[in-house]
C-alpha cells in the first residue's frame, strides 16, 4: 500500500486527499486505500480515505483519481 497517491496527475498525500475531498483543513488520516469501485462520472477507479475534520467526528473520502468527482460519509450517516 502506498502512502501517496497520483490524484488528478498530482501526487498527494492522505492529509492532502483528506483536504481535498473535505474542502479545508482536517485533524488526521490515514493511508490512503483502493476503493474497489468506479467513478460515477467518468468510470475512473476511485480511492478512499478516512480522517477526522474534528475531533469529534470521522469521516471516510472518497476521491476519483482521474476527474473532479468526490464523496464523503461520516461517521452514523
Amino acid at each position: 500500500m502506498s502512502e501517496n497517491r497520483v490524484v488528478q496527475g498530482r501526487m498527494v498525500t492522505a492529509v492532502r486527499l483528506a483536504e481535498i475531498v473535505e474542502g479545508g483543513d482536517v485533524m488526521e488520516a490515514e493511508a490512503i486505500e483502493d476503493a474497489d469501485r468506479e467513478c460515477p462520472e467518468c468510470g475512473g477507479d476511485v480511492i478512499r480515505v478516512g480522517y477526522m475534520p474534528s475531533i469529534t467526528e470521522y469521516v471516510t473520502g472518497f476521491k476519483c483519481q482521474d476527474c473532479d468527482w468526490k464523496h464523503r460519509e461520516a461517521d452514523g450517516s
